[in-house]
């Protein structure tokens, strides 16, 4: 069956150009499975006919709910070729969270693993509407809640007499590729509308900045709920390179990290900085040969400083960059990280915007900030989300019109975060607006404190959040890991603090731990921290 391959360019044509390319060239390494490009667009074919044949139309949602595997691409690549689409659950989630998301978006087909079968059993009885589910390992059998039925597959029996070839359908750059949920101010996750123009703006551009090649090995270390993984799937497809998913085990091991990176020769690696601070700290750096990182990129979080200088003097032949950019924006600023002087402590920028991107901050005025006037942070471009499933409120309230360059107006979408802008005009994270908060009459920025804390020298991490109290506004409530073998004390944060912050920033609840919670995309997990101190 003939494939679309000009003019209307999607997501999957990075895979089927690969193919025509170098259909030899490994496309994905996992966990001792390799797949080429040619066999992947072969699977992925078979595995979109497959769908077709039980009834995936364009604009189904189809779920993924498996751990890391050249499976997994499978069924990226094979949803994305019957015009569906992907939405990726949490492998780890609980059961009443995956199913919430499988209810909310109205996914009635679901690919997963024998692995998955308990939490499954427990979906199921959550009156998840699935009507399918497609075991992408074995295990062609699962046990059912009592008055339910769902038809269970085996994907290894069952792609040996499904066809070759795949539909040829009429999907459009502007049609949905995937919805990745986020957690939702209202306590209950929201679906981010994704489609391929946005991811594509995107990735074409990170190709070519990065100078992604066919010879490039990446990580992904991201699991695919989290929009990180955007890069690393699509970017190194985009460019014929091969792409090496790190397991989950491996993710928690940073010895085993830096092994891995080691062993797979990587050349390019993507992840928060939270995983990087880890494999800085406790990965044994000096053992290992990662003389081949030539690119070393994060995002999610802030990246503290006194840890970002440490990091370029062991990678001293990697570049680093900077990324920021929303679920709901892809990647929308870079900036590449140059010498960082001793006597620096704030957070680097987070740079200028990409291509095809346009980012601008206006005051409370509405007016553009000047240099070092803080200010809301807006995004318009292809890249920017179509908008939040089944919640057009929310949708309205986040993409918003702007005026226009020209005259008119466009839709911008307002990001929530907070920023200044240096004198070569780069912007530079204060935090979001929602972690702006009023206590005795005084306007806070939360991220302003965790910067001040981190650069104590005994602090490993540190994480604040505030308490709401009828009588001051809000109480802050600082959580403190401390660095390996060292001692703090309450007195010795609040004399740091007192040296660099104003007295109604300083911290009146301090704790310390062993380790911040995390959520499943590795951030700091700060509702959990702000429940625990109510």
């Amino acid at each position: 069956m003939a494939k679309q391959m000009t003019g209307n360019y999607l997501l999957q044509h990075y895979l089927t150009s690969g193919a025509v390319r170098n259909p030899d060239a490994a496309a994905i390494v996992c966990r001792g499975a390799r797949l080429t490009y040619g066999q992947l667009e072969r699977s992925s074919d078979r595995m979109a006919r497959l769908l077709w044949e039980e009834g995936v139309r364009p604009g189904d949602r189809i779920g993924i709910f498996l751990p890391k595997s050249v499976e997994t691409l499978v069924a990226v690549f094979g949803i994305l070729k019957t015009g569906a689409v992907y939405v990726p659950l949490d492998p780890k989630s609980p059961a009443q969270r995956a199913a919430y998301i499988i209810r909310d978006c109205g996914i009635r087909v679901l690919l997963t693993a024998s692995r998955q079968k308990t939490v499954l059993a427990q979906i199921l009885c959550e009156d998840a509407p699935l009507r399918l589910c497609l075991f992408m390992d074995s295990a062609a059998s699962l046990e059912l809640p009592e008055g339910r039925s769902v038809r269970v597959l085996d994907w290894p029996e069952a792609q040996a007499s499904v066809k070759d070839g795949c539909p040829d359908l009429p999907t459009i750059n502007t049609d949905l590729a995937y919805i990745l949920y986020t957690s939702g101010s209202t306590g209950r996750p929201k679906g981010v509308m994704l489609s391929h123009l946005n991811a594509m703006t995107f990735v074409d551009w990170a190709a070519t900045y990065f100078q992604v090649r066919p010879e490039d090995r990446l990580s992904n270390h991201a699991p695919l709920h989290f929009d990180l993984s955007v890069f690393d799937l699509f970017a190194s497809l985009k460019a014929g390179a091969s792409v090496f998913p790190v397991p989950e085990a491996v993710t928690l091991f940073p010895v085993q990290a830096a092994q891995f990176i080691q062993d797979h020769r990587l050349t390019v690696w993507y992840s928060v900085p939270s995983a990087l601070i880890q494999l800085l700290q406790h990965g044994d750096l000096g053992r290992f040969d990662l003389a081949g990182l030539r690119a070393v990129l994060f995002a999610g979080e802030v990246f503290p400083v006194k840890y970002l200088r440490t990091l370029a003097a062991a990678l001293p032949r990697a570049g680093l960059y900077n990324l920021y950019g929303p679920t709901e924006t892809n990647v929308c600023t870079v900036h590449p990280v140059g010498e960082i002087p001793e006597t620096q402590t704030t957070p680097i920028p987070i740079g200028k915007a990409c291509a095809n991107t346009d980012v601008f901050a206006v005051n409370e005025n509405d007016e553009p900030i000047r240099e070092g006037e803080a200010g809301d942070l807006f995004v318009r471009g292809s890249t920017v989300m179509k908008g939040y499933w089944g919640h057009p409120d929310l949708t309205a309230a986040a993409l918003v019109r702007r005026p226009a360059t020209g005259g008119g107006s466009e839709i911008a979408y307002r990001t929530g975060d907070r920023v200044t802008i240096n004198e070569k005009g780069e912007y530079l994270f204060l935090g979001r607006r929602d972690h702006m908060i009023k206590s005795r009459g005084f306007r806070i920025e939360l991220g302003e404190i965790e910067a001040v804390l981190v650069n104590h020298p005994r602090v490993h991490e540190a994480a604040v959040v505030a308490i709401p109290d009828e009588a001051v506004g809000n109480r802050i409530r600082a959580v403190i890991v401390p660095s390996p073998s060292a001692t703090l004390t309450r007195a010795e944060i609040e004399t740091h603090c007192a040296q660099k912050l104003p007295h109604y920033m300083i911290p009146e609840i301090i704790d310390f731990c062993d380790a911040l919670p995390r959520t499943s995309t590795g951030k700091t997990d700060k509702k959990v921290l702000a429940g625990e101190a109510v």
